[in-house]
This record gives structure tokens, sequence and C-alpha cells, in this order.
């Protein structure tokens, strides 16, 4: 039995796909998402917002690509950057057909709006022979009319029917390697409409609540319905939807999945809110550090607590911690550093968030090391092994 049952998470059983050579679904870890918003025909301005994401730790970027010319960028788009590249296609078999022999990963689209079908033949023939995966997208703004007509309204029921009336569409030519999606900005309606669509396929899931709003709203209601969706096991590959900077989505993304021990990526900060008994001014530490440790994309924890109460509680729990050792009107007092939930030394308020950067940086170069040296002991074993 675990430890900590409590925090246990078991993931639905799905069958996996890959979008370049990024698995999505089965035992693979949930991949985060998001979609450039630059004009995609402008090669050099949706590159450079590409690497940005990059850098954030992207997984899988989607770009849109409405008419020809987005197309033709495409191809010189996926040259150029290291993420596979999902392409977002509506209504137009062309784009889609064009995007497959450009380099695209993965195609978004409804085999619905399509076309006739000998054109989603054609699309299907087209991702079989370039080696793409699709995405079949449901948003509860934009359903089918006659299941519009059936229901009433945007509900669960339309959405899975939707979703699974264009499965088959594609099952039926055969193809088998998609995910899907079934969105909506409503977190009570997405939520169930994933439930109920976990229960009728084993397809992975793209989960994501659309049209979410501003960076601060936008964050609270994906956190909710994605959350409340990964902790029942329901989810493969996410993107968060903000009105904001694409590489917001992906640090939300990524932060969801770590608040939930799904994904470790970078550095968990555990920090208080302050008060009057904090020995140094947290929430500037702490915004300073969020910047200064950006770069580092190794697991690594952090806790940052302004005074005695909870600070050697946390530090335990974390990599590094370190604990305000008395007041802001008694700057004098040195805080306290803890190593792996040992207190260690103490360090002073000028000094300590340059100090605290440089041991992060340390331990993120230990673990990678001893990270390398694992992965070339099982290496040279392996190979000994063999030879046996």
């Amino acid at each position: 039995m675990s430890v900590r049952p409590y925090r246990e998470i078991a993931r639905r059983r799905s069958r996996q796909i890959h979008v370049g050579p990024v698995p999505v679904g089965g035992d693979a870890p949930v991949t985060v998402q998001t979609m450039t918003n630059t004009i995609t025909a402008d090669v050099a301005a949706t590159v450079a917002q590409i690497r940005r994401m990059e850098e954030a730790g992207v997984d899988i970027v989607r770009v849109s690509c409405p008419d020809e010319a987005a197309t033709e960028g495409l191809r010189d788009i996926v040259k150029q950057v290291s993420v596979p590249i999902i392409a977002d296609i509506h209504f137009h078999y062309k784009r889609a057909i064009e995007a497959a022999e450009a380099g695209a990963a993965c195609l978004r689209i409804n085999p619905g709006n399509i076309g006739s079908a000998e054109r989603v033949r054609e699309v299907v023939r087209a991702a079989k022979d370039h080696g793409c995966s699709m995405r079949i997208g449901v948003n509860a703004g934009s359903l089918d009319k006659h299941l519009l007509e059936k229901y009433g309204e945007p509900n669960p029921e339309a959405m899975v029917e939707s979703a699974l009336e264009h499965a088959k569409i594609l099952e039926d030519n055969d193809f088998r390697e998609f995910k899907i999606s079934v969105k909506a900005s409503d977190v009570y309606l997405a939520v169930a409409a994933y439930e109920a669509l976990a229960e009728a396929c084993d397809y992975p899931l793209h989960l994501g609540i659309t049209e979410a709003g501003g960076t601060r709203v936008g964050t609270v209601k994906s956190s909710i319905g994605m959350g409340w969706l990964l902790k029942k096991g329901i989810g493969d590959t996410i993107r968060v939807s903000l009105s904001a900077d694409p590489v917001e989505e992906v640090k939300v993304g990524f932060d969801i999945l770590k608040s939930l021990d799904l994904r470790h990526r970078g550095v968990r900060i555990v920090a208080c809110p302050s008060c009057a008994r904090q020995g140094f001014d947290v929430i500037k530490t702490v915004e300073i550090l969020e910047e200064r440790l950006a770069h580092i994309g190794t697991p690594v924890s952090l806790s940052i607590l302004g005074c005695v109460v909870n600070g050697p509680g946390e530090a335990r729990e974390t990599d590094i911690g370190i604990t305000g050792g008395g007041t802001l009107a008694n700057e004098g007092s040195a805080n306290k550093v803890y190593i792996s939930g040992l207190a260690h030394h103490n360090v002073g308020n000028a000094e300590m968030i340059d100090h605290i950067v440089d041991l992060v940086e340390k331990k993120a170069a230990e673990i990678e090391a001893a990270k390398a040296a694992a992965e070339s002991a099982a290496t040279e074993s392996a190979g000994t092994a063999a030879a046996e």
C-alpha cells in the first residue's frame, strides 16, 4: 500500500499515439501544449515565439493554418524549431493536406466540416503518408446544427455524440492515430463532457477550458476544470487557454501538473503569503526568485517562509529552504538556510537572494550529474548484457 494513498492518481487507461516524437496517452507523462498567436506566414515572428515557448518547456505547439500562405510558412517553421507542430485546420481540406506535406506532426480538424467523404479520405491518406496524427476538436460554441436541434443547447451528451461521430469517420477510414477534446468555457459543462467521453472511448484526451479569459481568471478556471479531471486520472495532454502571452499558458500548465505531482519541471517554490512576523520581504523575494530561477528546467523544490512558525516544517519537505530569523524591524537577525530538510547555516537579508540562486543552481547541477551518471551506468550495463 502507498504511504500516502490520498495523493494517488489512477490514470485512465488510454491508447497511445504520437505527435512527432512525443507520446500522448498510455503511460506517457501528461504533455503541455500552447498555440502561437502570430501570423503563421510571418515565419520569423512565429519561430521567435515558438523558441520562447521551448525555453518555458512546452512539449507541443499548435499553429493556425487558415490559408495557403500559412501552410507554406509552416514548411519553414518546422525546420527551425525542435518541438512538434500541430496544424490547426478549419473547413478547408486542402490546408490539411498542405500542412501534412509541410511537416506538421499533427492535424487539428473536425472530419465532419472538412467536406465530402472523398475529401476526408484524401486528408487521412496525407496523414498516413506523412506520419501525422490528428486531434478531433469539439467545442461547445460550434456544435453541429443537427446536434443543437436534437438537444436544444450545448450539453455533455451533445458534445460526446459529436466527438464520437467524428471519431467514427476516421475509424471508417482505418485511422486511429488521434486524440479528442471536448472543450467548453463553462467549467461544469467541460468537466461533465470529458468524464462522459472518458467512459465512452479509449482514445487519448486533450484537456482544456476554452476561452477561459485573461491571465488571472483564466488560470483559476483552467486550474479548477483541468485539476478536477486530472485528479480523477482523466487527461493525456493539456492546453491552458489564456488571453495572454502564450508563454504564460505553458507556465500555468506546468504549474497545474506540478501541483498534482504529475510532472516535475523547474523550481517548485513553496512560499507563505507573508505577515508582520516576516524577517524579510517574502513577496518581493519570491517575485525576484521566480524570475531569476526561470531558466532552470531541473526539478528542484524551494521553500521561502518569512518566520519560524511554519518555516522549519516546510523546509523538511524541500531540497532547499529559508526561514526568516527576525522581523522587518529587526533585519540584523540572520535567516536560517536548510539543505535537504536540515538546518545548515545562516544568511543575512542583503546577500540572501544571490545566495539562494547559487544554492539552487548548484543543486540542479548535482541532480543533472547524478541523472547522467545513472543513464551512463544503465547504458553500460545493457551493453555488457548484450555482449554476454
